[in-house]
Parts: C-alpha cells; sequence; structure tokens
C-alpha cells in the first residue's frame, strides 16, 4: 500500500484516506470519483424487522446495517461491502425466524382452540 502526503499540512496519510487525520483536509471529494458506489445498508429493513419479527437478530442487523454508511465514507470500500452482507444476512434470518414463530403460534391457538372446541361438545 503506497502512502501519500496531504497537500495542506504535508502529513503522511494512506491512499485510501478521504480526510487528514492531522488537519482534517479533505483529501478526495468523494468515492464517486474512483467509480465505487455504497453498497445497500439494509437499514430500513433491519429496523422493521427488529420491530415486528425478531429483536436479537435484528439488532445485529442494525448495528451492522449502520455501519456501512461510516465506513464507505471513510474510504474502507470492503469494510463498507463486509457490512452490507452481514446486515442483509441479519436481517433475512430475523425475518424468517419471525415467520416461523408466527406459524407456529397460529398453529397451537388453531390446534388447542379445536381440542378445548372438542372438549366442550
Amino acid at each position: 500500500m503506497n502512502n501519500m502526503y496531504c497537500p495542506n499540512c504535508g502529513a503522511e496519510v494512506s491512499e485510501k484516506a478521504v480526510i487528514c487525520v492531522k488537519c482534517g483536509v479533505a483529501l478526495k471529494p468523494n468515492n464517486l470519483a474512483n467509480g465505487e458506489t455504497q453498497p445497500k445498508t439494509w437499514l430500513v429493513e433491519s429496523i422493521l424487522v427488529t420491530i415486528f419479527c425478531c429483536l436479537p437478530f435484528g439488532i445485529a442487523a442494525i448495528v451492522n446495517a449502520a455501519n456501512v454508511g461510516s465506513r464507505f465514507g471513510s474510504g474502507d470500500i470492503e469494510g463498507a461491502q463486509r457490512a452490507s452482507k452481514q446486515a442483509g444476512k441479519w436481517t433475512k434470518v430475523a425475518f424468517w425466524i419471525g415467520v416461523v414463530w408466527v406459524a407456529l403460534y397460529l398453529l397451537f391457538i388453531f390446534a388447542f382452540g379445536g381440542l378445548a372446541m372438542l372438549a366442550a361438545w
């Protein structure tokens, strides 16, 4: 990995750096100049599955979804892609656990409701 120098203060910075850590000057306008686009954050989906489906896995999805934008903004493209992939995985896991939970709940209600109805008859 080659290092470059800040045009403002002359401090050595990484070639992936977006701002100089010494003086705070922006080194690149944004990552779009390199042809990179931000990966999907999954933030809305992860919030919805946290509320409606499965809290523990939904929280893991939210944490990873929140990391996508910050990692991409700091120039860590690979980290942003990893966080996006993890956010998508945990969002899907939470969704399907929620679906299975609701199906089992309905099965339980109908099974015992039917048995109670037969016993009362």
